[in-house]
């Protein structure tokens, strides 16, 4: 098989010092963070949809980028096994071990499921095979469940009882396909689960009948040895208006409501964040605090523009911030997915590989520095000073659901006044994070 990235060579670590291009300043896989290699900590993952399908293609213009990867064209399975040959040379030049898929990622899909299927055993036969020896495996699987027209009112929300079929059986050959793959966990993303209009929409039905899908895919995969974690991807818009998943609080409820929670975590896209109105940090946080932090989409939206970007992750601040809920969370069921995409002018193959080299030493800048935040201990000592008068007697009866409201409000009427709280001390803080991102 000729090269077909030929001319970029093995991207290795070189230090922050370094000017080549196709180094690593930051990103050392072997160098020991807080007990644990780099490499260990960031998981990483190259999104199949995005790296080996996208072509810079936008509602204004036609693709930008050449993807063929020496197949004569595109929509054929010469096409689909010349995108595997590119995704092994791409991660093993780059060190990264795993990949995301959507099912019609891997084959040109065919109006019959039968045919579609067969492709799709066809090229995870192929994977397999050339994987075989290698590092390069499965990170999570998903099925797109949004782009065909049948999907056009939803999938699992779907107001069609054979719509809601295809998507079941595209739902468990997808499950399938992710426990041949070795698939770490398989992914709910609800691109069109919700609604353009409540005019033309029962919600209950509709959350109701997603919650039986979910259901079904889980008893299903548990059932065939699939033992890792299925996720939910939160967004709150795009496609549709109004989607159920809005943001993980919306989702924990929701898996919560329906009895899922025990099987189900949340997959964090940084950009999905944004658009719902909170940062990243915010986002991982509520997911870590309800022990359902599973597994990340690295990306970042453009300040400048307000629909999903997916731009390759650049702001260590951000980055800094989510390495931190990362920490605390103990590391992830699931990895770190470049669910990110070139901007449509950068179209050749060494702007691929130049996008990752800027993400993955993004996330390990952030990785150094939010190791560096919790060593220095400032911040976490502040917050602890913060709730201090809840260590007293009367707080930690508060704090153990056994006071009263009588017994409180006797208290206040002692009190004679309250004094103002603590300061936030925010300004003091962030040039506590200035300082350490910065040094």
């Amino acid at each position: 098989m000729s090269e077909i990235f030929a001319g970029i060579p093995q991207i290795k670590y070189e230090g922050a010092s370094s000017t080549n291009p196709y180094a690593f300043k930051y990103y050392d896989p072997e160098k020991v963070v807080m007990g644990k290699k780099m490499k260990e900590h960031l998981p990483f993952a190259m999104a199949w949809w995005h790296n080996m399908c996208a072509d810079g293609v936008d509602m204004f213009g036609r693709g930008t980028a050449d993807k063929r990867f020496g197949a004569e064209k595109t929509g054929t399975m010469e096409h689909a096994k010349a995108k595997v040959d590119a995704a092994i040379e791409f991660m093993t030049k780059l060190g990264i071990e795993y990949y995301c898929f959507h099912d019609v990622d891997l084959v040109p899909e065919s109006d019959d499921i039968n045919e579609t299927n067969a492709r799709l055993d066809e090229i995870t036969d192929y994977i397999l095979e050339k994987t075989k020896g290698t590092n390069i495996k499965c990170l999570w699987g998903t099925a797109n469940m949004f782009g065909n027209p049948r999907f056009m009112n939803g999938a699992g929300s779907t107001n069609d009882v054979d719509v809601y079929c295809f998507a079941a059986a595209q739902v468990k050959k997808a499950i399938e396909l992710t426990v041949k793959l070795g698939g770490r966990g398989y992914v709910f993303w609800g691109g069109r689960e919700g609604y353009e209009t409540l005019l033309n929409t029962q919600v209950k039905f509709e959350q109701e009948n997603i919650a039986n899908l979910m259901r079904m895919a889980r008893d299903y995969g548990r059932s065939i040895g699939f033992t890792g974690t299925f996720l939910i991807e939160p967004k709150p818009k795009e496609p549709m208006k109004h989607q159920y998943d809005f943001d993980a609080a919306t989702a924990i409820g929701f898996l919560k409501e329906y009895g899922l929670d025990k099987d189900f975590k949340m997959n964090i896209e940084a950009n999905h964040a944004t658009l719902a109105g909170h940062t990243f940090q915010h986002e991982l946080r509520i997911s870590r605090i309800n022990g359902m932090l599973g597994s990340i989409d690295a990306n970042q939206g453009d300040v400048m523009l307000g629909w999903d970007t997916d731009c390759f992750p650049s702001n260590v601040y951000d980055t800094t911030l989510a390495m931190y809920e990362v920490l605390k969370n103990g590391g992830l069921d699931g990895g770190f997915n470049f669910d990110s995409k070139n901007r449509r002018p950068s179209n050749t193959y060494e702007d691929m590989f130049h996008a990752f080299i800027l993400g993955m030493d993004s996330f390990a800048y952030g990785l150094i520095k939010a190791a560096a935040l919790i060593e220095d201990g400032r911040i976490e000592g502040f917050v602890k000073e913060k709730y201090a008068s809840f260590e007293s007697e009367l707080g930690q009866k508060i704090r153990k659901g056994e006071a009263t409201l009588e017994e409180l409000a006797a208290r206040a009427a002692e009190l004679k006044g309250v004094k103002a709280p603590l300061s936030g001390r925010q300004e003091y803080l962030e040039g506590i994070l200035n300082n350490i991102i910065l040094s």
